[in-house]
């Protein structure tokens, strides 16, 4: 048995699961998210314990993987709305900053290019500018937080010799040395 699968979801307070065949419906204080489990996947939800189970029909290595994988996305559904996901960013540079647009929808980069950036995240995404070198990206999908946390970072990428660009908040960029100039032959 997956060590993982085995383990059954608990339903905190105030969150709703809907079960219909394979769809699964999540929805809580922070949202409403929904799954489409693999169709091998068989999820019940037990009253008496508050939580949901994830069986599979056989030790075949597909529904085996698959298993584990159902359970933690829908653990990750329930946790994000309740709780929700954030991701914190952090620009480096002199002059490399962040701003909103007039909407406050949209993030502007400024970070060495001769045009600026503008990146808008996707529906259910929020994000945050604490201040100019800032930027703190929240929602309920994890997925979702991480895919437009990963694109805003993309823009610019942590260079390993001034440690210039983008970069997750408790990232440690490896840093080089640069070149030497020695006074020998």
């Amino acid at each position: 048995m997956s060590r993982i699968g085995k383990q059954p979801v608990t339903i905190p307070a105030g969150v709703k699961i809907n079960v219909k065949g394979s769809l699964v419906q999540v929805e809580g204080p922070k949202g409403k998210l929904e799954f489409t489990a693999h169709p091998n996947m068989k999820l019940e939800i037990d009253e008496a314990t508050k939580a949901l189970k994830v069986t599979r029909p056989d030790d075949e290595r597909q529904n085996r993987s698959l298993h584990g994988l159902t359970r933690s996305l829908v653990k990750n559904m329930v946790e994000g709305v309740t709780k929700g996901y954030e991701k914190r960013l952090k620009i480096e540079g002199i002059g490399y900053q962040a701003a909103m647009d007039k909407d406050k929808k949209t993030v502007i980069l400024t970070v060495g290019y001769a045009n600026r950036i503008a990146k808008t995240p996707p529906a259910g995404v929020t994000v945050e500018l604490p201040d100019p070198t800032t930027i703190v990206v929240k929602g309920a999908d994890k997925q979702k937080v991480g895919q437009f946390a990963a694109e805003v970072r993309a823009t610019r990428k942590p260079e390993p010799y001034k440690g210039k660009g983008i970069r997750y908040e408790h990232e440690q960029v490896r840093r080089k040395e640069g070149k030497s100039f020695s006074s020998g032959g």
